[in-house]
């Protein structure tokens, strides 16, 4: 590691892809560990995060966010130590979470910058379930899908960083939870683990079948993360007056077209006379609902009611390759890089 000290490095966007990303599309660089000015800070990356929103990013359309330029350091978020500082708000041995990006050092002024609090749990979590995915499943849940004792709340990606948090929080507010997942041991996981009524394998030719037979009461929420063929199985079963959170759609990120549903009439129809809400949503939709989030979900998984899963690569070079990986389900839990060592 004694090399880090003088020399960093960043992967920057290559190529905007074309479909699903491939390694050419990234390119590693390495540059001079930069020296803060007044009133910066370095940082040095401990914890990467990858998600599919990324995705979005590498792509030029029109979005709710910037895409990253051609050249640009690929955007993701990041848990840092502070490794030097000329700023009074930061000391050297702070731990930070911000948007640095994929890279080994940054130079921040300070500015969006969010101390992390090790006695909240591993400061991996602050990027995790303490973090960006676990405030999507709690927002999206409770302040749009808003489930009740009694009724059925299906997600989809059930054994990933959202769904996972979205299936807990579904049980401790007294509703039925239903996973869908890619494999018998997510499945397993989600169902033997995290505590889910049930689980269904999204790669089941009978997934439709499946998953009526375990709603048998219809479907009441339904948390999206993922849209297609689970989209399809999914909204025949739901239920007058269901709530429909979009946060998702990973099985459409590589699409190269758009193409409506043979069904769109019908589901349309549905929508109207069923009575149905379907509301997309950003995660900074919710800013001013942080303080609850964070304190209703650091007391859940400090009472071991919300359990978590890493899945973790090593060294900033196998980014891309994990990055891929989570598009295609590869991953088991949340997606992290670490980047250096963890002295927390």
């Amino acid at each position: 590691m004694s090399q880090v000290q003088h020399s960093a490095k960043r992967i920057v966007l290559a190529a905007r892809p074309v479909g699903e990303p491939k390694s050419s599309d990234f390119r590693l660089e390495e540059f001079a560990v930069p020296t803060p000015g007044a009133g910066d800070v370095l940082l040095r990356t401990i914890w990467l995060s990858l998600d599919p929103y990324m995705r979005g990013r590498m792509s030029d359309g029109p979005s709710y966010a910037a895409p990253v330029p051609v050249g640009g350091v690929m955007e993701g978020e990041a848990v840092s130590e502070v490794a030097a500082s000329n700023n009074p708000d930061f000391a050297k041995g702070d731990i930070v979470r911000a948007r640095t990006g994929w890279q080994t050092h940054a130079i921040s002024n300070g500015k969006g910058l969010i101390k992390v609090d090790p006695k909240l749990g591993p400061i991996s979590t602050s990027i995790g379930v303490l973090g960006m995915p676990g405030m999507t499943a709690y927002t999206g849940l409770l302040d749009i899908g808003k489930p009740q004792a009694g009724e059925t709340v299906v997600v989809a990606g059930a054994s990933g960083a959202v769904g996972s948090a979205v299936g807990q929080i579904a049980k401790i507010k007294g509703a039925r939870a239903v996973g869908i997942a890619g494999g018998k041991d997510k499945c397993d996981y989600v169902v033997k683990e995290l505590g889910f009524d049930a689980c269904i394998d999204h790669r089941d030719p009978d997934l439709a079948a499946k998953l009526k037979d375990a709603c048998p009461k219809g479907i009441d929420v339904y948390f999206e993360n993922v849209g297609g063929a689970v989209f399809e199985a999914v909204f025949p079963l739901l239920n007058p007056f269901a709530r429909v959170p979009v946060c998702g759609l990973i099985a459409h990120y590589n699409d190269t077209e758009a193409k409506p549903p043979k069904w769109a009439a019908s589901m349309m129809r549905a929508t109207l006379t069923k009575r149905l809400t379907f509301r997309g949503f950003i995660v900074s939709d919710f800013a001013s609902r942080h303080g609850d989030f964070l304190r209703d979900m650091s007391g859940w998984v400090r009472d071991g009611k919300v359990k978590y899963k890493e899945f973790v690569t090593d060294g900033l070079e196998s980014a891309p390759g994990a990055f891929m990986g989570l598009l295609k389900g590869a991953n088991f839990g949340k997606q992290l890089v670490r980047v250096g060592p963890d002295k927390a």
